[in-house]
């Protein structure tokens, strides 16, 4: 495993976890298919993923990994150093969001969307609460929620933000990372 201030020679893609459950797994296995890829997660991640850890065998191969352990989030200084292309913040609570779109940067991954921005990475979120009703996967089987106006008014904030690409669903997400992808690859 590379070091991780190693100099690199290809830009990675950072794909940050946050505490949600809502495609937690189907996250997994888009990102199992990834190559040059750092996670971050965030302490309300690591939850989840102890949750789920069942379907940890699809947690990507050869991804360096980022723990929310440390007050200022050390491992956000590698957007400076151009080791990432995009950020990708999937699957991306209410809570998160909120955050990002207030401006509060206080857990590895609204850190890492903010140092993104500040770098001009650019991001895509994939945010739970997109509709005023949705069914989602909890650890006990499907549950329905209905997202608050804040949460839905909050979302559509962040589609407001330069460099930020919102999508609302799986197949929204793998459209989005592809394009990106491509996008990245023709100018390499």
């Amino acid at each position: 495993m590379p070091g991780r201030r190693e100099k690199v020679k290809t830009p990675r893609l950072a794909w940050a976890l946050t505490g949600s459950g809502h495609f937690f797994t189907e996250c997994l296995e888009l990102m199992a298919g990834l190559t040059e890829l750092d996670v971050f997660v965030s302490r309300a991640a690591a939850e989840v993923i102890r949750m789920y850890r069942e379907k940890l065998d699809r947690f990507p191969k050869g991804a360096r990994v980022f723990k929310d352990t440390t007050a200022s989030a050390a491992p956000v200084g590698l957007f400076y150093h151009g080791v990432y292309h995009t950020l990708v913040m999937a699957p991306a609570t209410s809570n998160t969001i909120a955050k990002c779109v207030a401006g509060i940067s206080d857990t590895l991954a609204t850190n890492v969307f903010a140092q993104a921005g500040k770098c001009r990475v650019p991001s895509i979120v994939f945010a739970c609460d997109t509709a005023p009703e949705l069914e989602t996967m909890a650890p006990g089987g499907m549950v329905k929620v209905f997202p608050r106006r804040i949460d839905l008014e909050n979302v559509e904030r962040l589609k407001e933000f330069e460099a930020t690409t919102v999508v609302d669903g799986m197949a929204s997400l793998e459209r989005a990372l592809r394009a990106r992808l491509n996008r990245v690859r023709e100018h390499a």
